[in-house]
C-alpha cells in the first residue's frame, strides 16, 4: 500500500487494435480476451485495487464502448474509473497527453499483461528515488541456434557455439513524475521508446526497477495460449488468496 496524494494514480493503456492477437481478439479490444472467463484487463484492475491504487484512467480507442460497458465506473471493483478516448491512434505514450488530473506521481501500464509484480513496490521506489521515469524491467534469455563468430576485418578472434543472450527488457509497466507531460504534446502520436530517448536527451533521470518474478506480455496468439496454460496455477499469486 502507499499514500496517494490525490489525483489519478494509474493509467492503463487499452486503446490498441491488437492485430497480432487475432483471431482471439478479432472483434474485441485485446485486453478483453479472457482467462477462465475473466478479462485480462479485469485481472490488472483487481491487482491495482489490491495494491492500493484507486483512481484509475483507462485510455481507450478500438471498440471503446466494449471496455466502458464491461467496467463502467469501477465501483464493483472498489475503484474510481474514468476513460480517456483516442480519436486516432496515439501510440504507447501519446495517450498520456490527453489524461487530465494526474497525480504528482502515477503508474502507467499496458492492459494486456500478466505479472506477480507488486505495483506498489515499484511506485514507492520511484517516489523515493525521484527520477522522471522508472521502468519495470525483466531479464529475458534468447537462445541463438548458430555458432557466433567474433572478430573484425575478416580476422576471427573467438567463436561461441550456440550462446544464450540475456537482455533486460521493459515489462510495459512504468512510474512517471507529472513533469513528464512537458515532453508529451496532446493529440500527437508518441511511442514509449521515443519518449525515453527524448527524456535522456534532455538529461532527465530515467531508472529501471528489476523484477525476476512471473511476467508475460500477451501480444501474440502463442502468448495468449501460454497465459491460458499458466493461469490456473498462477491465479492465487495474481489475484490474492481471497479471490474466488
Amino acid at each position: 500500500m502507499f499514500d496517494a496524494q490525490g489525483g489519478i494514480e494509474a493509467v492503463i493503456l487499452a486503446g490498441g487494435e491488437g492485430t497480432r492477437l487475432r483471431p482471439y481478439a478479432e472483434y474485441i479490444p485485446k485486453p478483453l480476451v479472457t482467462l477462465e472467463g475473466l478479462p485480462i484487463l479485469e485481472i490488472v484492475l483487481r491487482q491495482l485495487a489490491r495494491f492500493g491504487f484507486k483512481r484509475i484512467v483507462i485510455t481507450i480507442g478500438y471498440e471503446a464502448h466494449l471496455i466502458r460497458a464491461n467496467f463502467s465506473d469501477g465501483n464493483h471493483l472498489g475503484l474510481e474509473l474514468s476513460y480517456s478516448e483516442e480519436n486516432s491512434p496515439l501510440g504507447t505514450a501519446g495517450p498520456l497527453g490527453g489524461v487530465e488530473g494526474l497525480a504528482e506521481h502515477f503508474l502507467v501500464l499496458n492492459g494486456d499483461l500478466l505479472t506477480t509484480l507488486d505495483f506498489s513496490l515499484l511506485f514507492k521506489d520511484h517516489i523515493r528515488s525521484k527520477p522522471m521515469l522508472t521502468i519495470a524491467a525483466h531479464e529475458q534469455t534468447v537462445p541463438v541456434e548458430f555458432g557466433i563468430i567474433e572478430g573484425s576485418d575478416q580476422n576471427v578472434s573467438g567463436y561461441v557455439e550456440k550462446p544464450t543472450l540475456r537482455y533486460r527488457v521493459s515489462m510495459g509497466i512504468y512510474a512517471f513524475s507529472y513533469r513528464v507531460l512537458r515532453y508529451i504534446k496532446p493529440n500527437v502520436r508518441l511511442d514509449f521508446p521515443n519518449l525515453v530517448l527524448r527524456l535522456l536527451e534532455a538529461k532527465e533521470a530515467v531508472r529501471y526497477f528489476p523484477f525476476d518474478g512471473y511476467w508475460l506480455d500477451i501480444g501474440r496468439g502463442e502468448d495468449y495460449e501460454r497465459a491460458r496454460d499458466d493461469f490456473p496455477g498462477m491465479k492465487q499469486a495474481l489475484l490474492g488468496k481471497d479471490f474466488k
